[in-house]
């Protein structure tokens, strides 16, 4: 019972056993599933489970017939021109980044939102070309692409022997990688591994993106200079692109490095206007767009082509390319960059779908996600395109222009089509330096994560950790090898938690009822007799050989070997008395044997006091 003297509670009540209590109070004997049992549930079916299934797959039945046409038909429209846009742009570019023709970015833009707009559980991301997914792919490419002098007796052996072009090959990589990357995540969904995102950290993902957009600056430096820098993907690669990008800066094309460079100021001025504008702005200046029409427009007038020599985007396919087959043997040598490739493209656009969905207020659902994503990826790879997730920045376009649905979406695929199917030749006289600024124009985000340093010093020494061995791994060992040690790292740092906890002893602060650490504040008093130990994580067998320590070390001496005292000093007395040399009552025997340990204890205590640095 719970009696109250007047600003002070006295909780009494009786010491129970889990037996008793249980016996006591009618503890109920429940009976725990078997696996068979949750088999039997799942394989059941009614109409009502088969509703629900049917509408978690095709999320489109859900909120397509609850549309407001009126409401917001006109914002999604203008959301989809401007985010079509965008994608147009970013498309071109991030085809840089894979190492292929700049007009296969445009697929990569165009397919799939088609199949997001029926699967996809978010109503504001934009799917599509991501430069961190870009680079990991463009580095596999260059890693299983054959060199110059060998890509002919290479490619003669794989599937495309009707055509040795290095660009067809290096084409039959990224479909292929994209394609197994979408098997890789289609299966994941199917086996409800949407889990497996709790697994990476904000920390991880942020350390992670800042060293992919460092990777993507590098990489592009070579397209604003117009450097002919050898392909690198082996661990230190960065430091060897930068190497030869140093050893030839004397050959760089001004022409270029100037367009470049002006393009990329005004791009990051406009940016800043648009964000801190942004409440007073109808819509975002669309500073990509523009820059693009001018940029054509004078490189076309001026023959910049052939007065300067500068690299062009070039012919622009028309229409769409057929579909392919994946390669087999690129499957197999590609299985583990693929892996990383579906694991980066889901975390990235899990984590800005999850940002949308808190604000608007609407569920997503990981798993429909890994497979809404999974078949996207699929259906790109298949056309030629390459490995999709969500850019912020275009996420952000579609959602700040008033994108309401995907219908946004599929309407900024409708922009791409057209570039795809009539408007596309109308670029073929942009500079690729151009694309590399405006790709570059679009990290500004992801480089200003580097403030994210010191709010997670204050915040968990752990995790700020975490973020600088993740940038540190991915920048040394590269995107692949450093996601996985990454992750490893960050799992290690779980285990470190648990086995080293952070124990204290609580002790009363200033006579009050609030106790706290007591090497926090000098005013503090423990009970007589009582010591109050906090230990912050779970006990198991890793972690207990500490915890019996840092007890050992709070309440003052070990009680094990005070035990063995006590039981030393009984067989002492016993044996004097089985001699006869002592005769003495029970009370007495009990008397002597506390004294005994008494002073034992005084002495272990002193001496651990006299150890104590405080």
């Amino acid at each position: 019972m719970i009696e109250p003297i007047g600003n002070q509670y006295i909780v009494s009540r009786p010491v129970y056993s889990a037996n008793a209590f249980g016996e006591e109070h009618g503890k109920k004997q429940r009976h725990h599933k078997t696996f068979l049992d949750h088999l039997k549930v799942c394989c059941s079916c009614s109409t009502q489970k088969a509703k629900k299934i049917a509408l978690s797959l095709f999320p489109i039945a859900s909120w397509l017939p609850a549309y407001r046409i009126k409401e917001w038909l006109l914002s999604d429209i203008v959301s989809g021109i401007s985010t079509g846009l965008v994608a147009v742009l970013q498309g071109l570019a991030f085809a840089l980044l894979v190492t292929v023709p700049p007009s296969y970015g445009l697929y990569a833009a165009f397919f799939p939102i088609l199949v997001y707009f029926f699967l996809g559980t978010s109503k504001h991301i934009s799917v599509g070309p991501f430069p961190v997914l870009s680079m990991m792919v463009g580095a596999v490419v260059v890693k299983i692409t054959p060199s110059d002098s060998t890509a002919a007796l290479e490619i003669s052996n794989s599937s495309m022997s009707n055509n040795s072009s290095t660009d067809e090959y290096k084409l039959m990589v990224a479909a292929t990688v994209t394609v197994l990357s979408g098997i890789i995540q289609l299966l994941m969904g199917v086996l409800r591994f949407g889990f497996v995102v709790i697994y990476l950290s904000e920390s991880l993902i942020s350390g992670f993106t800042t060293a992919a957009a460092v990777h993507v600056l590098v990489s592009q430096l070579k397209f604003m200079l117009q450097l002919k820098v050898p392909a690198h993907t082996d661990p230190f690669s960065i430091f060897k692109v930068l190497n030869s990008v140093f050893t030839q800066i004397e050959d760089t094309n001004i022409a270029d490095l100037v367009t470049s460079l002006i393009i990329l100021l005004i791009v990051f001025v406009v940016k800043e206007i648009n964000q801190r504008y942004k409440a007073k702005l109808p819509v975002p200046i669309p500073i990509e767009l523009i820059m693009t029409v001018i940029a054509t427009g004078v490189s076309y007038g001026f023959d910049f082509e052939n007065r300067f020599k500068v690299a062009v985007v070039g012919e622009m396919n028309r229409g769409f390319q057929p579909p392919i087959a994946p390669d087999m043997q690129i499957f197999q040598e590609t299985l583990g960059d693929s892996f990383g490739i579906a694991i980066v493209g889901f975390m990235v656009a899990f984590s800005v779908a999850s940002v949308y969905s808190l604000k608007y207020d609407y569920p997503i659902d990981g798993n429909q996600e890994l497979i809404a994503l999974g078949l996207s990826n699929i259906f790109t790879g298949s056309f030629k395109g390459f490995a999709a997730s969500t850019a912020l920045s275009r996420s952000g376009v579609q959602e700040s222009t008033g994108g309401k649905t995907q219908i946004a979406g599929i309407l900024s695929a409708i922009i791409v089509l057209i570039v795809i199917l009539a408007l596309g030749f109308l670029l073929e006289p942009l500079q690729k330096s151009v694309l590399a600024a405006l790709a570059l124009g679009n990290l500004k985000g992801m480089l200003m994560q580097f403030t994210e340093i010191r709010r997670l010093w204050r915040k968990d020494k752990y995790d700020c950790l975490i973020w600088i061995m993740t940038f540190i791994f991915a920048i040394v060992l590269g995107l692949g090898l450093g996601l996985a040690a990454s992750v490893a790292f960050q799992l290690l740092t779980i285990v470190f938690r648990t086995q080293f906890p952070k124990c204290s002893t609580l002790a009363n602060v200033g006579r009050s009822n609030i106790y706290k650490n007591k090497k926090d504040y000098s005013d503090m008093h423990e009970p007589e007799g009582v010591k109050i130990f906090r230990c912050p994580a779970p006990i198991y067998f890793a972690n207990i050989q500490f915890f019996k320590q840092k007890l050992i070390d709070a309440v003052g001496f070990n009680p094990l070997q005070i035990l063995h005292k006590r039981n030393r000093a009984l067989k002492k007395i016993r044996k004097l008395q089985k001699k006869g040399l002592l005769q003495v009552t029970p009370l007495v025997e009990v008397e002597m044997i506390t004294d005994i340990i008494s002073n034992f204890s005084s002495q272990f205590t002193d001496a651990s006091a006299s150890d104590d640095p405080r």
